[in-house]
């Protein structure tokens, strides 16, 4: 372990610091952990690892062993604008009137590269029921994201960029990458998954549509409501 201050502190708490003290470097200090494999990135390391993204993508097998968090249900999806490379804009605030499955990405993060196919396979399989949102965090934008989503060849994912790291800030600052968050049609939070996730499981899908369930819910109790 690392001499330090800083070295009892878990990564996100150490990346929430160094954000603070410096707001105006947000979109070069975001870094990725992938929990049990790989460590934390400083903010030197981040910045390197978006300038040398291919090291990352060629990088050997990722554990993807992320951590289910329920402790912010309820929370509302962030008031924040992402875009595409087309110039197209989709405000977040307040929902989007469906289940959103929402991932936060980026081309030099390791586990990210890995879950991507994943995703995509199960944006494929969900169809309608639930959205899955992909948002990159690379400050390289639009250069960074299409010919990543070309290379692979990935169909059912959207290609939603936040260069300058607002959705990450939305979260704290420096959140561990990725993160994938659930939220129901109203916007409001039903879970996250910090770390990489093997989402082709049968755990993960069922874990997903917790949000359509979480809908049926809501459902059921305005309609007793307006029955009383």
């Amino acid at each position: 372990m690392a001499e330090g201050p800083s070295a009892n502190l878990p990564p996100h708490i150490a990346l929430e610091d160094s954000f603070l003290l410096k707001p105006r470097i947000v979109p070069l200090a975001l870094a990725c952990v992938s929990l049990g494999l790989l460590g934390a990135c400083d903010r030197e390391d981040g910045e390197a690892a978006q300038e040398s993204a291919t090291a990352e993508r060629t990088s050997p097998a990722v554990e993807l062993t992320g951590t289910l968090d329920r402790s912010f249900a309820g929370e509302e999806m962030p008031q924040v604008t992402v875009t595409n490379p087309a110039g197209e804009r989709l405000d977040l605030g307040g929902g989007l009137g469906e289940p959103v499955l929402l991932n936060l990405w980026a081309t030099w993060c390791a586990p990210c590269v890995v879950e991507m196919p994943l995703l995509d396979d199960l944006a494929g399989d969900l169809g309608e029921s639930v959205r899955v949102l992909t948002v990159s965090e690379d400050f390289r934008g639009a250069a960074a994201v299409e010919p990543f989503f070309a290379e692979r060849g990935l169909e059912n994912l959207p290609q939603w960029i936040d260069a300058q790291n607002a959705l990450a800030s939305a979260y704290g600052g420096g959140p561990v990458l990725p993160l994938t968050i659930l939220y129901d049609s109203d916007g409001r939070e039903v879970w996250r998954v910090i770390g990489g996730y093997d989402w082709a499981s049968e755990e993960a899908r069922e874990l997903v549509l917790e949000a359509a369930a979480t809908d049926v819910a809501a459902d059921i109790e305005e309609d007793d409501i307006d029955a009383n």
